[in-house]
């Protein structure tokens, strides 16, 4: 049977507002760990593309192009006010003659079949490395950098922490078709990594505000790594050669940069690359006080002023392009930047581990994302509150009671901090907490202040202390010795009292 279009009108609005009661019912469960979190966001946005079909198919039906929808509701009405109700039962005979003929048809309960929407699993797809969108799989792209022309050699955790900075990029590489395929390759992996990772960010008004804040940036001439710098109607100017020329005051500094950088400088400004070393250096060394437009044209190579001069509008939109793409990028690493600093921890950690190592911490992570949400689904009895073993489980009793563990004891040197057990109440004394309340009372930690618990009793011990050392200590005017002409010994006192008197 087919329904009316007032019909699918009807239903279609059912359906929006029962998946947004979904949307919210599914936002408001607390999910159990980041694997399940990761599958509520897809769901999430799953429902919230429904949404958004059906939403296009009603504004499709209301505009009425073809007006079937005018014309159904005129035929509701097509007898007056008085006459409505033969089409009323006309559509009735019609839905029993359908039920008739089809008696196994059934009435689906609508909402079991969205309900199913909250049980689905997605199927996101996580390279190894990128452990299940904790981190980063960028070792194509950093391959790709590296073996370059605009590249250099580094290591991987360094490139992590670089590739998103552009901007160092001398701007003449940058203008490459190979550095425009990187460039795409890289915001084409961000792009997909972050709907992977996070579905419900709206990739669309992102990078339409981007363009809105390029454009105006563009305009000023404050695009970071793009900006102008004394450049007219597209020609190169010397600060976006190879080679800086601030850093040389003669021709002869620049002659030690050697001719192969001379050349590819001189290439990059359009100007002759032929020549001694001192030639090329005194053409180059032209360009540091005059802009290359103003230069005499025999420093020009053969063309270059007219290929140049076509290619004005080419190239600045390209550049442009090029620009918006390493913009787009750039939020995006913002966005990512937490996961990018995990990234490089990771391989950090990575380089101090040997391969078993790895293996084997990679097995512990594939077993603990598979029993993670189990483990924490299940809930362990442990009605006597026992500590937990190397296990996660909690330790026997008799175990419990052989180490004397329901015994507390507290130390106020410590802030009044519970130790369970004699074992640890002992081992307690030689570790930092207890070695800071120490220090903090001026009073050496030794054996003599060992089971000493109460601030007040280390201080009376350490004042019994500093008093008995007191009895013993030595007292150079009763025990140093001294010695007359005669060699009669005296203590230092009474050899200073007899000395003056004038008797010794």
């Amino acid at each position: 049977m087919s329904s009316t279009l007032l019909e699918v009108t009807r239903a279609a609005h059912e359906d929006v507002e029962r998946l947004e009661r979904l949307v919210v019912k599914e936002l408001q469960r607390e999910p159990a760990n980041n694997r399940e979190r990761l599958f509520q966001n897809h769901r999430v946005r799953h429902m919230i593309d429904l949404i958004r079909i059906t939403s296009d198919k009603l504004v499709e039906i209301y505009e009425d192009k073809d007006n079937a929808r005018r014309d159904e509701i005129a035929a509701l009405g097509a007898g007056g006010p008085n006459n409505c109700f033969p089409a009323f039962y006309d559509r009735l005979k019609e839905i029993r003659d359908y039920h008739r003929r089809h008696p196994a048809a059934r009435v689906v309960d609508a909402n079991e079949e969205f309900e199913e929407l909250l049980k689905e699993e997605p199927q996101i797809e996580f390279s190894g490395e990128e452990a299940f969108g904790r981190y980063l799989d960028v070792h194509e792209l950093y391959n790709k950098y590296i073996n370059s022309k605009f590249g250099e050699p580094m290591e991987y955790s360094v490139f992590l922490e670089t590739f998103s900075q552009t901007h160092k990029i001398p701007r003449n590489l940058k203008l490459t078709r190979q550095y425009r395929e990187y460039l795409e390759h890289v915001l084409e992996y961000l792009i997909s990594f972050l709907e992977r990772t996070q579905p419900l960010q709206d990739l669309g008004r992102i990078f339409t505000k981007v363009e809105a804040e390029f454009e105006e940036q563009w305009a000023d001439g404050k695009v970071l790594g793009w900006e102008n710098k004394g450049t007219e109607n597209g020609h190169v100017s010397s600060q976006e050669s190879v080679i800086d020329l601030d850093y040389y005051s003669t021709v002869e500094e620049l002659m030690e940069v050697g001719p192969e950088k001379l050349k590819e400088a001189l290439a990059a400004c359009g100007l002759k690359t032929g020549g001694t070393l001192q030639q090329r250096a005194e053409r180059l060394f032209l360009t540091k006080h005059t802009p290359v437009e103003q230069l005499d044209r025999k420093h020009f190579a053969k063309g270059s002023r007219g290929l140049e001069q076509n290619g004005v509008a080419e190239e600045t939109n390209s550049k442009k392009e090029i620009a918006l793409v390493e913009a787009k990028m750039q939020r995006l690493c913002e966005l990512l930047k937490e996961t990018i600093i995990q990234t490089k921890e990771n391989v950090i950690k990575k380089q101090a581990l040997t391969y078993e190592e790895m293996e084997a911490e990679r097995g512990e992570e594939e077993i603990q994302a598979d029993t993670e949400s189990d483990d924490e689904e299940q809930q362990i009895y442990n009605p006597l509150k026992l500590p937990m073993g190397w296990d996660g489980k909690p330790i026997p009793y008799w175990l419990y009671k052989l180490h004397g563990l329901g015994q507390e004891f507290k130390c106020e040197i410590c802030g009044n901090y519970s130790y369970w057990g004699r074992r640890a109440f002992e081992r307690h004394f030689k570790e930092w907490r207890h070695q800071h309340g120490m220090r903090c009372l001026n009073i050496p930690n030794t054996k003599n202040f060992n089971e000493i618990t109460s601030i007040q009793e280390a201080k009376d011990l350490w004042e019994k202390i500093q008093e008995r050392q007191g009895l013993i200590k030595w007292r150079p005017d009763l025990e140093e010795e001294y010695e007359d002409r005669e060699g009669n010994i005296y203590n230092r006192r009474t050899y200073t009292d007899l000395q003056r008197q004038g008797l010794i």
